[in-house]
């Protein structure tokens, strides 16, 4: 499980890896120093949303050309969960072991109904 986040720490990292257009410089090799960078990141996905792989992908671009790497380091973090192509942020579409046979549904991401 990843450390308590410290919004000042991962401020001043950064402040080292981000440039001026919030692109991603390079990806920080130190561990800590890397979940800071992948909390901000997450920050790009919204809660609630599950997204399929490809758009994943795009909205990582965004920021860094790397999506593969920075896509697999937000799931090992559990930042986000993917299932079967599936990714949404941690903690944020509720678990109950299961998908309906219906689900996903076609037609790109898909919002839980409160």
């Amino acid at each position: 499980m990843s450390p308590t986040p410290n919004p000042d720490y991962d401020a001043r990292v950064r402040e080292n890896f981000v440039d001026a257009g919030d692109h991603l410089i390079s990806v920080p090799a130190q561990h800590k120093k890397r979940l800071a960078v992948l909390r901000w990141l997450v920050e790009d996905f919204q809660p609630g949303t599950r997204y399929e792989e490809a758009d994943v992908n795009r909205i990582i671009s965004r920021r860094h050309p790397d999506f593969a790497t920075l896509r697999r380091y937000l799931v090992d973090e559990e930042l986000m969960q993917r299932q079967r192509g599936i990714y949404w942020r941690t903690g944020t579409v509720p678990y109950v072991g299961h998908d309906p046979a219906d689900w996903p549904s076609a037609g790109g991401p898909q919002t839980e109904e409160p």
